[in-house]
């Protein structure tokens, strides 16, 4: 087979090196600066819910070099709350929790109730009908109560009926540099329960508010009461 000839390169440059600068730019802009993401399961339900597209700030905390991730400068790190994502440690499947725990913390959980720095949280039922958002069957299922974590109410969900292995465990320490990430749906997530702590080098950004919302119970029809909703 003949290789295309000089020419026809430099033709298929100037037809598409436009288009190719664009995804270039395009990418980079997601790298680096801001990205959208989809939210494929309900480990994080109430807060995000199957079919949701979230915007994530890349530069909530640091700049980094386009796909590489490298750290060029740091001014700021995340702060207990903070709704992340991560690549797993185990897959490298990009993930979005909540951060729980910081570097130097002693954390506890019992039946879902979490103690940090021997502080026991607060907890009461979520009064804000966050429950609605949740099809017939987790209305049943679940229970939508509200976490007092250092200043930052939300919403988590837990389970009516049973209780899991991971709804309680002993003392731990965080190391530095590590982070600990929890699912709001505490009864139904994979988080530093199971994958352990995060490292914060694998934090790309800071999930802020979703964008659009599509209900996968119904047909993918939109939930336009979730658009641009704002993050908690």
């Amino acid at each position: 087979m003949k290789a295309p000839s000089k020419e026809t390169w430099n033709l298929w440059w100037k037809e598409w090196r436009l288009f190719l600068l664009f995804v270039v730019i395009l990418f980079s802009f997601r790298s680096t600066i801001a990205d959208w993401s989809h939210v494929p399961t309900g480990s994080m339900k109430p807060t995000l819910m199957e079919g949701d597209r979230i915007l994530v700030d890349k530069l909530a905390y640091d700049l980094r070099f386009p796909f590489l991730h490298w750290r060029l400068k740091t001014w700021g790190d995340p702060v207990r709350g903070d709704i992340v994502t991560f690549p797993s440690p185990e897959t490298e499947e990009l993930y979005v929790k909540r951060i729980i725990g910081l570097p130097g913390d002693t954390i506890s959980m019992k039946n879902n109730q979490l103690v940090i720095n021997d502080k026991a949280l607060k907890y009461k039922i979520d009064k804000n009908n966050i429950a609605d958002v949740l099809n017939m069957d987790d209305q049943d299922a679940f229970v939508v109560i509200e976490e007092q974590l250092e200043g930052q109410p939300h919403s988590i969900m837990v389970s009516r009926h049973y209780r899991t292995v991971s709804s309680t465990f002993s003392s731990r320490v965080i190391p530095e540099g590590q982070y600990m990430v929890l699912g709001d749906n505490r009864d139904n997530s994979k988080d530093s329960r199971f994958i352990g702590f995060i490292d914060r080098e694998r934090i790309r950004g800071r999930a802020t508010k979703v964008i659009i919302s599509l209900n996968s119970d119904e047909y993918w029809l939109p939930r336009t009461g979730r658009y641009f909703k704002v993050l908690e």
